[in-house]
């Protein structure tokens, strides 16, 4: 531990043999507010090394794969990124960097022989300070999707369990590279039920077109003699009907969310598979081990780029529904016919768009939508070709350690890939920022290691 500045004039006056000697010179003077201490340590403030040593143990460069998992999960439900996207996101990182702490707290025992260098084993942080801090983004995660809305929170929950389950139970079993494959699935499907859904507390204050409409009928003239059962009745059929309609669009909002999850489940089944493939691999990148591991990673990413460049296909009629694909719901119930037509008084159809065409995108959209889905495919596969046929060829563990390296900083141009082919408005732009990250991941990983 380091002395302070207090105690040198003590130690200038001792001898070699430690007997006390005269002092010969004034003590020294406090020191100047602009000198600079050799350390901050003794500040109570974490130093350079100490802030290394977290940015080593979260893997902060693997942070820049997260974003693209909520941003094609909005792509895919034909929405651009809201509000709710941007806490998805924010959720998603804290999960994410909760996992990473708590994997190094699981692996301390076996990182101190294979991996003496790490964070946890070196004594560069202890153990207890990695646990809470597991703990405290894990808090935060849920928190973050819990404001995003309750479909947010309703997959955030399942991925946090995913999470734990995988670093403290199943990472070192047959199932954990299946489960890391779940848990990236789910951080999309995160993005996509933050975009398409909404929080059903409330729902008939944000409608706003079925209540005003109820408060219109009860604003009619009342029978004045004679009648005074009238306002009664008039009072019950607004409050039937302004729950009616509440019930309705809590409905509806609850239909949307679910859709939005059913229409981003093959994105995320794509990035999962990607997501299987590198965990595969990254099971023997200490030791080394069989070339197998990498071929099939080399042949999933094949079979990814050749399915990405494809144009996904739209099933989902939204004629008659909102922009985020709900389609025109056939109403089966008093609820929903309660709120199709407070919907159709509130907004009705414009007689001018009756005879225009539906509109579409012309073909050089098309081509260039085409054009940037063919570059980040490529851009994908050339990523992690070479390093998965170099492991393959000779599995041993630094080659593998660079295959497992490419496959993750691959992620991004394969979130890009997927947004782009999602084709939804603003999708492109999506896309370029998503791929704006790789280069930031390349520069940080420079410094810090991934793996």
């Amino acid at each position: 531990m380091r002395a302070s500045r207090a105690a040198a004039p003590e130690r200038l006056s001792k001898g070699e043999g430690g007997t006390t000697a005269t002092p010969t010179t004034p003590p020294l003077e406090e020191p100047s507010p602009l000198t600079t201490p050799p350390s901050r340590t003794h500040t109570g403030r974490p130093d350079r090394a100490h802030a290394r040593a977290w940015a080593e143990l979260l893997r902060l460069p693997a942070l820049f794969t997260v974003p693209g998992d909520a941003l094609a999960g909005a792509a895919a439900v034909s929405a651009r990124p809201t509000s709710r996207t941007l806490l998805a996101i924010a959720s998603s990182l804290c999960l994410y960097e909760a996992g990473m702490a708590l994997n190094d707290w699981a692996d301390r025992d076996v990182d101190a022989v294979e991996r003496p260098h790490r964070p946890l084993p070196s004594g560069r942080i202890r153990p207890a300070a990695a646990l809470g801090a597991a703990c405290a983004l894990t808090g935060a995660g849920l928190s973050l999707a819990a404001c995003a809305g309750r479909p947010a929170l309703t997959v955030a929950v399942p991925l946090t369990a995913t999470v734990w389950a995988y670093d403290l139970a199943l990472k070192n079993t047959p199932a954990g590279p299946f489960a890391m494959a779940t848990a990236r699935g789910l951080d999309l499907l995160l993005g996509a039920a933050a975009t398409a859904g909404a929080d059903v507390d409330g729902v008939g204050r944000k409608a706003g077109a079925c209540p005003a409409w109820a408060t219109a009928v009860a604003d009619e003239p009342r029978v004045a003699s004679g009648a005074a059962a009238v306002p009664g009745a008039v009072d019950g059929i607004r409050r039937a009907l302004t729950s009616a309609a509440d019930l309705g669009a809590r409905r509806t909002l609850r239909s949307a969310a679910l859709l939005g999850i059913r229409q981003a489940l093959p994105s995320a089944v794509l990035l999962g598979a990607h997501t299987l493939a590198v965990t595969t691999v990254s099971r023997r990148e200490a030791q080394g081990g069989s070339p197998l591991a990498p071929f099939a990673a080399l042949a999933t990413t094949a079979a990814l780029t050749r399915t990405v460049i494809r144009q996904r296909s739209r099933s989902t009629d939204r004629s008659g529904g909102s922009r985020r694909g709900t389609g025109s719901r056939r109403p089966t119930d008093l609820a929903d016919l309660a709120a199709a037509a407070m919907s159709r008084l509130s907004h009705p159809p414009r007689q001018t768009d009756a005879h225009k065409p539906p509109p579409g995108p012309t073909p050089a959209v098309l081509d260039t939508h085409a054009a940037l889905r063919l570059a980040l495919a490529a851009a994908y596969a050339a990523t992690t070709a070479r390093p998965y046929l170099h492991a393959s060829l000779n599995p041993s563990p630094p080659l593998t350690q660079r295959a497992v390296t490419a496959g993750i900083r691959a992620t991004i141009p394969l979130q890009a890939a997927l947004t782009a082919r999602s084709g939804a408005k603003g999708a492109t732009v999506t896309a370029l920022l998503t791929t704006a990250l790789a280069p930031l991941a390349g520069r940080f990983a420079r410094k810090v290691s991934v793996t």
